[in-house]
């Protein structure tokens, strides 16, 4: 194969090193002022998050999923109840969250445990997300088990997009809503040069957050 080596493959951080001074009091102030600086970079969907969770064998497993909301009590998204992460959740409520903002040097790890939205929230998120998005969410009732194919798929779609007419609220289904991630850690991570990354961890200590800098 005539593939680049990925051994060779480096970038270099070049920028101003991240000092304790520099820091909020408060992991989600931090993370406010972080997630404003990212979207105004123009990444391309800075509230990308890598979820992992631990299955009930014990085998842990992360996907990707959009963050949807934050707030001093944690970070919110959204998904079916029904589906292999949603199991997961609700047998281990732990987490953790990567969002892997590479482009601007920086990356923030969140841990802690989730605990699902109340159905107000849930029916209120559900209300502004487009329709084509809610009818998805009809569609992939099975979400995380095997279909025929992409033909199937697209046949429950049409199906349920022929249900409500295009002026008519769809209701959101009982087995798709939310999750709240409430932090018990979290991590500022950006690159520096010659590796020497800077990282700083808040961790929850009581009802206080106490920063640590930790090695790179």
């Amino acid at each position: 194969m005539d593939h680049q080596n990925p051994a060779e493959l480096r970038k270099p951080y070049v920028g101003e090193p991240l000092r304790r001074r520099d820091l909020a009091d408060l992991p989600m102030a931090q993370f406010h002022l972080w997630f404003g600086e990212a979207h105004e970079s123009g990444l391309a969907e800075p509230n990308a998050m890598v979820l992992s969770s631990v299955e009930p064998s014990g085998m842990p497993r992360s996907r990707t999923v959009l963050m949807k909301g934050y707030d001093a009590s944690g970070l919110r998204f959204f998904t079916n109840y029904t589906s292999r992460k949603g199991q997961a959740l609700d047998a281990d409520p732990r987490a953790s969250v990567v969002f892997p903002w590479h482009a601007i040097r920086r990356q923030v790890l969140v841990a802690g445990r989730v605990e699902r939205l109340g159905d107000e929230e849930n029916d209120r998120y559900f209300a502004t997300r487009p329709r084509g998005s809610q009818l998805g969410a009809w569609a992939s009732e099975r979400q995380s088990r095997p279909v025929a194919d992409r033909t199937e798929l697209d046949r429950l779609f049409h199906e349920f997009d022929s249900v409500w007419g295009t002026d008519e609220p769809i209701p959101r289904p009982t087995y798709w809503g939310g999750y709240r991630l409430v932090p018990g850690e979290v991590e500022f991570w950006q690159g520096g040069e010659d590796r020497m990354h800077d990282r700083f961890r808040y961790v929850r200590v009581d009802e206080a957050w106490e920063i640590e800098r930790l090695a790179p």
